[in-house]
């Protein structure tokens, strides 16, 4: 490894989170698309398998973390083994811990079994910019997790951090030297602004079951159809083709 990797020209990648109920909405707003599979909630892996584009998974550290679980990392590593040879497979996120310390989660990446170019380690924005870097030139793909003070996707000191985070990894035409994947960034005002090659979020699972969030004269018959509006909203934008300072008012003004 310690080679950099620039992918050009390609359109984002827009991930959506499963699980989406009921199951007729998932495979329905599903088709054709991309999904984003927890190992701590693979029930909709077989319609991600069978009706996906492409499909990503998530070691399902935020949500074990959000609950006070422990993770059983061997199991992870078995679960991966298991599905990573399925021709719609992108990649896996490697095992981290949310508000832990570089060392640490630099001994899961060590620990890690699996082939580079089906793995992504995970930059936490409050970890210094040198490990991002290091992990930039040495993963073909990496991705970005909101944490710590910079937790709050959107607001002015995530801007300014994700403003660093992108000056220490971009070239002078602002092109990523590896593909970057935003953890929960599917929001078009976030991702439209930055040269991401992916992004996911479980927007569509969360919103579609919401019914005060549907109201107006033209509403959607049920929740298959709001899936498929909130997907066609998302997936109407692209990410940025460079990196471009900006950015950061752009996203500031909203």
């Amino acid at each position: 490894m310690g080679a950099s990797f620039v992918f050009l020209g390609e359109e984002m990648i827009h991930y959506h989170g499963l699980p989406i109920t009921p199951a007729t909405a998932a495979a329905k707003v599903l088709t054709g698309r991309h999904a984003f599979v927890s190992f701590l909630t693979p029930d909709q892996l077989e319609i991600a398998v069978e009706v996906c584009q492409s499909f990503a998974v998530d070691n399902g550290a935020f949500s074990a973390w959000k609950s006070g679980r422990e993770m059983n990392w061997p199991d992870y590593f078995e679960w991966v083994e298991g599905i990573k040879r399925l021709p719609g497979f992108d990649f896996a996120v490697i095992p981290d811990v949310i508000d832990g310390d570089e060392l640490q989660n630099n001994e899961l990446i060590d620990a890690w079994p699996h082939e580079p170019w089906l793995s992504a380690p995970v930059w936490h924005m409050h970890e210094s910019i040198h490990r991002l870097e290091m992990l930039a030139r040495n993963w073909p793909r990496v991705c970005i997790g909101s944490s710590g003070k910079y937790a709050v996707v959107g607001d002015s000191r995530w801007w300014s951090r994700i403003a660093e985070a992108m000056n220490a990894i971009c070239d002078e035409r602002g092109h990523p030297i590896c593909k970057l994947h935003g953890l929960r960034m599917l929001n078009p005002d976030v991702f439209s602004r930055l040269p991401f090659s992916s992004a996911d979020s479980t927007n569509i699972a969360q919103n579609i079951g919401i019914d005060s969030a549907w109201r107006g004269t033209y509403q959607p018959p049920n929740k298959d159809w709001r899936a498929m509006i909130m997907a066609e909203r998302i997936e109407s934008h692209n990410g940025a083709s460079r990196w471009a300072e900006s950015a950061i008012q752009a996203g500031l003004e909203l």
